[in-house]
């Protein structure tokens, strides 16, 4: 298992192995990683780039740098939306990637935000050895990616005028979701509603283009959303917005290694998604305190107001989900056998 100090002893000396390999006469697989996020270092910053530093540090350390990597933050590599169709043409090789932005190539994969579905963490990644995450798995598979760390964030919203805690709320304003999903119930509750990735928000919120913007604790910290908000709803409590942002790779790229280097990269990606839950509720807790000295005003959902937004999904998003396709229906129907 990772420690703080193995993984403190493998970032001191991943640059070298990430460079050089480790002088044996053959060359190093290169493996290259793709995210949105902000960049920072493998001990400071967003958590997603220090997860994707760390999944880069320990399995160069653990192949005798058979295995290297590049990290490329803020979509500097391949732009955000593009991300997931590159893996699956073999055209990038690994993205910590929000699925439910691939929603438009393969609609099923927006069970990843599921107004409503997902409540806490322990469900979410319950589901990974749940029949329901062995359905998704599967079915990535058969198009082209691996799941290698699940990860899930609860997410808040922040705004440039008024809090949006229950649904009537968001009536008459314009807002980000984050899924079509998402979308359909701000709809329902007569909100308007923008498609942006998250690293997009700001501008939006900043030239007026959306009033407001559901997004993760880590992206709405990350992204510095609390300089053009007025108002944060955390989901530190409780959240009906749950995201499933796993690190990904392409299965045409992860079927051409040897068997042995497969194992490292699935073995440590499992042993980096308790860094990522941990990174997550570490940061449902510090959103508040960052919005709160900015001077915008905090408030907080609970278990009756999640239950509103719910209700509007279950009528809604999840019913026109589960017909998109019979893939969609069966995610959907063992999503739900997983309990909060």
């Amino acid at each position: 298992m990772l420690t703080r100090r193995h993984l403190i002893a493998t970032a001191v000396a991943a640059p070298a192995i990430l460079r050089f390999g480790t002088g044996t006469a053959h060359a190093a697989t290169t493996l290259k990683i793709s995210h949105q996020f902000p960049g920072g270092t493998i001990d400071k910053g967003d958590f997603r780039d220090r997860l994707c530093r760390m999944f880069a540090a320990e399995v160069a350390k653990r192949s005798n740098g058979d295995i290297a990597a590049e990290i490329y933050p803020n979509s500097s590599l391949i732009k955000t939306n593009a991300q997931f169709s590159a893996m699956r043409k073999g055209a990038l090789d690994i993205s910590l990637y929000p699925m439910p932005y691939a929603g438009g190539e393969l609609p099923e994969t927006n069970i990843g935000l599921m107004p409503g579905l997902v409540t806490t963490y322990d469900q979410g990644l319950r589901w990974k050895k749940e029949p329901v995450g062995k359905a998704l798995t599967d079915f990535l598979a058969d198009k082209g990616i691996i799941l290698l760390t699940w990860v899930w964030q609860a997410g808040g919203v922040a705004s440039r005028s008024k809090p949006i805690v229950a649904p009537e709320d968001a009536k008459g304003m314009k807002v980000r979701g984050g899924s079509r999903e998402m979308d359909m119930v701000l709809q329902t509750a007569g909100a308007s509603v923008l498609s942006v990735p998250s690293n997009e928000i700001y501008a939006a919120m900043q030239t007026g283009a959306c009033d407001a913007g559901i997004t993760s604790s880590t992206s709405l910290i990350s992204f510095r959303l609390e300089e053009v908000a007025k108002s944060l709803t955390s989901g530190a409590g409780a959240s009906y917005w749950f995201m499933l942002e796993p690190l990904m790779m392409s299965k045409a790229i992860f079927d051409k290694l040897p068997k042995n280097q497969q194992d490292i990269l699935l073995t440590v990606g499992t042993e980096l998604e308790a860094f990522g839950r941990k990174g997550a509720q570490d940061d449902d807790v510090e959103v508040a305190k960052v919005y709160e000295k900015a001077g915008a005003k905090v408030s907080a959902l609970d278990a009756a107001t999640v239950g509103k937004w719910r209700d509007i999904a279950r009528d809604t998003a999840w019913k026109d989900y589960g017909a998109k396709t019979a893939t969609a229906a069966n995610l959907l129907k063992l999503a739900t056998d997983v309990a909060a």
